[in-house]
């Protein structure tokens, strides 16, 4: 008899690659947002984690957080030549800060010492919820 009221949680498209190239050891202690995907071929073996705490000073400005540790970040890609790409989401597609709020992870992302270009993507696949958040993040908004 096969049983089919397993519950399982969504999960992200993203959280099926979760590669952290030369940086592994330098974000494995960091709570990283479940659906977030690292990689970088940089030479410069700290700049993900220095983009990741630049992105990580842009707040959400309805929810208290940053919108890194809100999982609205899905992609920070980081080529050998220090360009960086990033797929990021929102809470909403009717969120009031859609037109501004990937500017300014732009902004941040550029203002990190080494890169060389950013490109930011707004995505909507796959939608926003709770359980893209990080841990953290979940803890101090009580969602557990």
């Amino acid at each position: 008899m096969n049983s089919t009221t397993e519950t399982e949680e969504p999960t992200p498209a993203a959280t099926e690659v979760v590669d952290q190239t030369d940086d592994a050891e330098a974000t494995e202690g960091t709570d990283n947002p479940p659906a977030v995907s690292l990689t970088s071929v940089a030479p410069d073996d700290t700049l993900l984690d220095r983009v990741i705490a630049g992105v990580r000073e842009v707040y959400d400005p309805e929810i208290p957080l940053n919108i890194y540790d809100l999982g609205l970040i899905y992609r920070i890609d980081i080529s050998e030549e220090s360009q960086v790409v990033i797929d990021m989401t929102l809470t909403s597609p009717m969120c009031p800060v859609a037109g501004s709020l990937p500017g300014e992870v732009e902004m941040a992302a550029r203002g990190v010492d080494g890169v060389s270009g950013v490109v930011v993507d707004l995505v909507w696949d796959p939608p926003w919820g709770p359980e893209v958040m990080s841990e953290a993040a979940r803890l101090e908004l009580g969602i557990f």
